[in-house]
């Protein structure tokens, strides 16, 4: 399944491309947010069966969808995504199709500068779990 967090603010749009992508201010996150909002280990993504599911880690300043914080979402097309104050609007989907008809007759092969390919992480596709505490 292809997904893309598209910009609310004008920056550049990122393409999901792997099954679980972390997002943080740590260099080990899929992707990095260098933003003092932004927690080492924010939040993660995860695509599953035709879904995108966000869950947040535990972050200092929270994660969003549609302005509600939330632990853990599903994400809908057009959802808006805050991660901390950096805010992102989800395409996947028929939203995804209809995103790049009109990017390609509006802006011919500029798709390529917008977009950026997410850096891949040699650790595999996990996180840290969290131990449960005692008591």
């Amino acid at each position: 399944m292809r997904a893309r967090l598209v910009s609310a603010e004008g920056g550049p749009s990122l393409d999901l491309l792997k099954d679980m992508t972390l997002f943080g201010r740590d260099e080990d996150c899929d992707v990095r947010l260098d933003h003092k909002s932004v927690s080492k280990l924010h939040c993660v993504i995860v695509k599953t069966d035709g879904l995108l599911l966000l869950r947040d880690l535990g972050s200092t300043n929270g994660t969003r969808v549609n302005g509600q914080r939330v632990r853990r979402a599903a994400l809908l097309p057009n959802d808006t995504i805050a991660i901390a104050n950096v805010k992102y609007v989800v395409k996947f989907g028929a939203e995804l199709d209809k995103l790049e008809n009109e990017g390609g007759s509006q802006k011919g092969n500029k798709k390529d500068a917008v977009t950026h390919q997410i850096r891949r992480n040699a650790l595999p596709d996990v996180y840290p779990e969290q131990k449960a505490p005692k008591g």
